[in-house]
């Protein structure tokens, strides 16, 4: 594993990179290359799905690499037309065939999805992927707290992590804390904001970039590291990708941790996980 890169141990003992790569949205015909830039630069945590369509070709970049399996921490995700028993067993090991793995490192349910009333039966069926060895983790994706309060109550095994919309505009604290509390881990998706709205013009943002000599997308990266973030942003270029992982040799200060989180302004950009069905 890159040395450089802190590493969180999950509720299941397993550990996981604090800083990955995603490839949300990336064409698949660059997916190959993409990914493996991002292998080159250093990162070995990639996070995909299979509804981004581009499992095949992070599956070609992993091949190509020569990155030994054991090094690489990779994430794919069920989709909601899946979700149920029998098809959710059938998706995973598409998954696995495109991305050309014996398993995966971590599987996730998508969204709850909770119109179509299939994420317990879902999960139960994560947990026997989970017990096969073929997903060493499973945790789930876009949850809020009446999603993981019926999971917990209705199921064996607690998430490692949630994946949500986290940034410094919309941190779902309630969620946040919730999860925690359970020993759930927060992955932040949109770490950035995905450029919807001005978070680099933020003073206290771009002050924090002036005081370290960093850009302002390292000082955002460096504030979900110190707050306790699993995070993947992602860039189609190398120069970027180089950029978001050089976050390891500067510290913010607490103040200027507790400025950034003062942008809260429940500012989601993207969809309520109750409208993804």
């Amino acid at each position: 594993m890159t040395n450089s890169v802190p590493t969180i141990t999950l509720n299941d003992g397993h550990t996981i990179p604090q800083l990955g790569f995603g490839v949300f949205k990336v064409d698949p015909a660059e997916t190959t290359r993409i990914v493996r830039d991002a292998l080159e630069v250093g990162y070995r945590h990639i996070d995909t799905a299979a509804i981004y369509g581009n499992e095949e070709g992070v599956g070609a970049a992993l091949a190509e690499s020569g990155v030994a399996r054991d090094d690489l921490f990779i994430t794919t995700k069920l989709w909601n037309d899946r979700q149920g028993t029998e098809s959710a067993f059938a998706a995973f090991e598409e998954s696995l065939e495109k991305l050309g793995l014996d398993y995966v490192d971590m599987y996730l349910i998508h969204w709850p999805a909770p119109a179509n009333d299939k994420f317990v039966e879902s999960w139960k069926a994560l947990e026997k992927i989970r017990e096969s060895g073929r997903a060493r983790s499973i945790g789930v994706s876009n949850f809020l707290v009446p999603h993981l309060e019926r999971l917990l109550g209705e199921t064996d095994i607690v998430p490692v992590v949630n994946q949500i919309e986290l940034h410094p505009a919309h941190q779902q604290r309630e969620v946040t804390e919730f999860s925690r509390e359970h020993g759930v881990h927060i992955e932040a998706w949109g770490p950035l904001g995905q450029g919807k709205y001005p978070l680099f013009d933020e003073l206290v943002v771009a002050d924090a970039a002036q005081e370290h000599g960093k850009s302002p997308a390292q000082v955002v990266i460096r504030w979900h590291l110190q707050t306790g973030n699993i995070l993947f942003p992602k860039s189609n270029r190398r120069e970027r990708m180089i950029e978001n992982f050089d976050v390891f040799d500067f510290e913010l200060s607490s103040t200027e941790v507790a400025m950034i989180s003062s942008l809260e302004r429940a500012g989601r950009v993207s969809a309520h996980p109750n409208d993804v069905n």
